[in-house]
């Protein structure tokens, strides 16, 4: 294992708060306002243009400071570099909303109620009201979020999740080539991971091209990404947009079945972050200034099984459905944005000025 990230030789099966998505929140509520048959003028205001509804520098730093919270300050090329990625994601929601509006896709308000009800928790009113006002938000405000949040999510699972079938036989046939995986010699935790580094790396390895550079900026990445999750986010997906780990990355951050052996060989906060851990944990490990957010899928013990073994039939079906998953989703998120009339003003400022952050 090395100290910088955690990788592990393992055998490779897929599978797989409070406030929520901060990067998708409030600060697109303006975004379908715009009717697409008025031509507008471009100002500088303008950052991008999706079907001629406009999304605004305004809507933008909203998302970004209710999402900073009391993280450290960015720099200028920092800063901009983190407003493009929420930019890119406002355009790719704004495009998902207007779809869920093409396809009559709702929220109840008993849907919203209780969505509301999940990210007060156990909160009394009045530290729920100091903690909204901590970031900037009001409780109309993110009941908009949840309602686009729902909405969006509403619209992956007709059009992504209920479509996909995994049937027996492709359940037998993946495990009768992979018996030999089904034969655990030591007790083994199920794990995936987003790798967020301070370095540069050297080309770009997941699929927004996100990289953090300096150490403010892998922090405010790693907040943004556990605000993500908190709010219901795939960890597989934030993987392949965020993780900066070019063998996990594009697998969802699977790092399939890992032995005890191994994880004791890992620095102290990744042994932590595992060891002992229920399944669906997830927790942040630090190390040698590398974060890295570990997801326990599932605890395993030693022996042999079978397709009779509780949980193995279970397994091979979640994992085969996620496969099939991403890779649908990928697609439909693909062809929804090809298909879209996208402007990205703020990023063609960017390119024009030679990065020069106006």
């Amino acid at each position: 294992m090395q100290s910088s990230r955690f990788r592990f030789i393992s055998v490779r099966f897929c599978t797989l708060g409070l406030l929520g998505s901060l990067a998708l929140a409030i600060g697109a509520a303006g975004c379908a306002s715009e009717e697409a048959d008025q031509p507008q003028a471009v100002s500088a205001d303008t950052w991008a243009t999706v079907d001629g509804r406009a999304i605004t520098r305004d809507e933008v730093e909203r998302v970004f400071r209710r999402a900073q919270g009391g993280a450290s300050p960015l720099s200028p090329e920092e800063a901009m570099t983190t407003k493009l990625s929420i930019l890119n994601e406002m355009i790719l929601q704004d495009i998902l909303l207007a779809k869920a509006g093409a396809l009559n896709v709702q929220v109840t308000d008993a849907e919203l109620d209780a969505a509301y009800a999940e990210r007060k928790q156990n909160m009394t009113d009045p530290a729920f009201e100091e903690e909204l006002k901590k970031r900037s938000l009001t409780a109309a405000d993110l009941r908009e979020t949840l309602r686009r949040e729902l909405l969006t999510n509403k619209l992956i699972e007709q059009e992504v999740t209920s479509k996909i079938n995994v049937s027996d036989q492709e359940v037998t046939d993946f495990y009768t080539a992979n018996k030999a995986q089904f034969t655990l010699e030591e007790e083994s935790y199920r794990l995936a991971q987003i790798v967020v580094s301070p370095d540069r790396a050297a080309r770009p390895v997941n699929r927004t091209g996100n990289d953090a550079t300096t150490a403010e900026e892998a922090t405010f990445k790693v907040r943004m990404i556990m605000e993500r999750l908190k709010g219901g986010a795939s960890f597989a997906d934030l993987a392949m947009d965020y993780s900066e780990d070019p063998e996990t990355a594009p697998g969802g951050g699977d790092l399939g079945l890992v032995p005890v052996s191994a994880l004791k060989q890992a620095p102290e906060p990744l042994r932590k972050a595992v060891i002992g851990q229920e399944s669906g944990t997830v927790n942040v490990a630090t190390s040698n200034g590398v974060h890295t957010i570990v997801a326990v899928i599932a605890h395993e013990e030693a022996g042999e099984r079978d397709l009779s073994t509780p949980g193995v039939r279970d397994a091979i079906t979640d994992g085969l459905r996620t496969r099939k998953e991403q890779l649908l989703r990928t697609a439909y998120l693909s062809a929804a944005r090809g298909d879209a009339d996208v402007v990205n003003h703020a990023a063609r400022r960017v390119v024009e000025s030679q990065g020069k952050v106006q």
